[in-house]
Formats: C-alpha cells, sequence, structure tokens
C-alpha cells in the first residue's frame, strides 16, 4: 500500500495559496503550447496562429471544466453558490470540450481548417493530461473506491482532497498510464495510417473516451447520473460514439475515393 503524505500547497503567499495540482496544470498548458508551436508548424500553422489559438483555447477550457463540474455536483453548488467563483473543482472533459472548442472558433474566424491543427496537437494534448495526472495524484481529487490490493493509496496530509486513511483505487494512476498507452498507440501505430483530416484527432477522442469510461466505475467521488451511470461515463460515451462515427464514415470515404 502507497502512502502519500506530500502537502499538495505547493505555494502560500498570504491568504492564497496553490495547490500541486495548479501547477502541474499550467506545466501541462506550458507544454502543449510549445508542443503545438513545433508540430502544427509542420502542418502549416505558423507561432502567431497558434498562440492565438491558444488564447481562446486556455479560458474557454477553463470554462468548461469548471461548468461540467458544476453540473456534477449541482446539490452542493446549490447550497453553497459562493464556490462557483472557486478556481478549485475542474473536470477534464469540459476543459477538453472547452479547449477544443476555443480553437474550433478561432480557426473559423481566421478562416483557416481545424482538423490538420487537431491532429498535430492529438498526441500532445493526451501527453499534457498526463502531467495535470501527476498533479491530481498528489492533490487526492477523482480518488478510487475502497479496495484492498497491494497497490491501494491513502492520503495523509491534512490538506488533502483524498479520504483520510482509506485506501482506495489509484484511479489517477490509472488515468495517467491509460493516457501514456494513448500516446503510444497515436504516435507508433496511427501516426501516419490516419490519411483523412481529423482522423487522428478524433481517434484519441475515441481512446481517451473509453478507458475514461471503464475507469470511473472504479471512482469513488462520483455519483449517479443518468441510468446508472456518473457523469463522466456519460460525456464518454457521447463522445466516444462521435469520435467513432467520424472515423467511419472517413475510412469509408477513403475507401470509396480509392
Amino acid at each position: 500500500m502507497l502512502h502519500i503524505g506530500i502537502n499538495p500547497i505547493a505555494i502560500t503567499i498570504g491568504i492564497f495559496s496553490i495547490r500541486w495540482y495548479g501547477v502541474t496544470m499550467l506545466l501541462a498548458i506550458i507544454f502543449l503550447v510549445l508542443w503545438s508551436l513545433y508540430f502544427a508548424r509542420r502542418a502549416g500553422y505558423n507561432k502567431d496562429f497558434v498562440l492565438g489559438s491558444a488564447i481562446w483555447a486556455v479560458p474557454l477550457g477553463m470554462v468548461g471544466a469548471k461548468l461540467v463540474h458544476i453540473l456534477d455536483n449541482m446539490n452542493h453548488y446549490l447550497t453553497y453558490p459562493g464556490e462557483i467563483l472557486n478556481p478549485a473543482g475542474l473536470a477534464i472533459f469540459g476543459a477538453i470540450l472547452g479547449g477544443i472548442l476555443g480553437i474550433w472558433i478561432y480557426c473559423r474566424v481566421q478562416h483557416r481548417p481545424f482538423a490538420p491543427l487537431a491532429d498535430a496537437m492529438a498526441p500532445g494534448i493526451i501527453l499534457a493530461q498526463a502531467i495535470g495526472r501527476v498533479g491530481c495524484t498528489v492533490n487526492g481529487c477523482c480518488y478510487g473506491a475502497p479496495m484492498s490490493l497491494p497497490w491501494a493509496v491513502t492520503w495523509t496530509h491534512p490538506d488533502s482532497y483524498g479520504p483520510p486513511g482509506l485506501a482506495v483505487h489509484p484511479t489517477q494512476v490509472y488515468e495517467l498510464l491509460w493516457d501514456l498507452l494513448v500516446f503510444a498507440i497515436l504516435w507508433w501505430l496511427l501516426r501516419g495510417r490516419l490519411k483523412q483530416a481529423g482522423s487522428l484527432f478524433a481517434a484519441y477522442l475515441a481512446l481517451y473516451s473509453l478507458g475514461s469510461f471503464f475507469i470511473r466505475f472504479l471512482r469513488g467521488d462520483v455519483t449517479s447520473f443518468a441510468a446508472g451511470f456518473n457523469e463522466g461515463q456519460v460525456i464518454s460515451l457521447m463522445v466516444l460514439v462521435v469520435a467513432v462515427i467520424f472515423l467511419f464514415t472517413r475510412c469509408s470515404k477513403r475507401r470509396t475515393q480509392s
């Protein structure tokens, strides 16, 4: 059993504090921007365009992450409406979908295609998610259901969001490992083989959603949302279905053209 006693608060300035989750989230954003600057250039997008898309993606990603979290914890926020303004409490699917929307809008405004840029960013996005999961593990959020297997984790620091002293599934680590596996599949198996624009990005969405759906069965911090599934699983299924349909139609179109 692994005991995590790291102080989840990285920096304290007066009454303000920054948790390690916030630090890793910032590092993930910086990494993704740098990744995009390098690989999007190969797809025909210059530095100014990539930075412009980031200006749209980051705030919309944050808004999306907060909105999805609020929907998933509506009773709490109805009781404590003031906490809506609290930057803590973010949902990964909201960040992904909000960020994608921001980039799509920017591409439309600039009259540039979205799909090639999304393909260039896809492997970087999943690696950025893995970076964020490191902070999530220290933070104790997104924790798993109780378990007694040897790889169970407990959080011992009083500022952790994890259930103190309770052995649970390390779902944050499960997600991190799945993110790395998805990256390996995208980078070494699918990159260059999926010729239709947008297909690599759709494969990223499909693979991540598939893993997220099953890992969320082991989460201990979620509640039923619809048909016995939690909110994240509902979103996972919706994204998975859309991504698979997109891939199927793209592949069918390519075979027809051949």
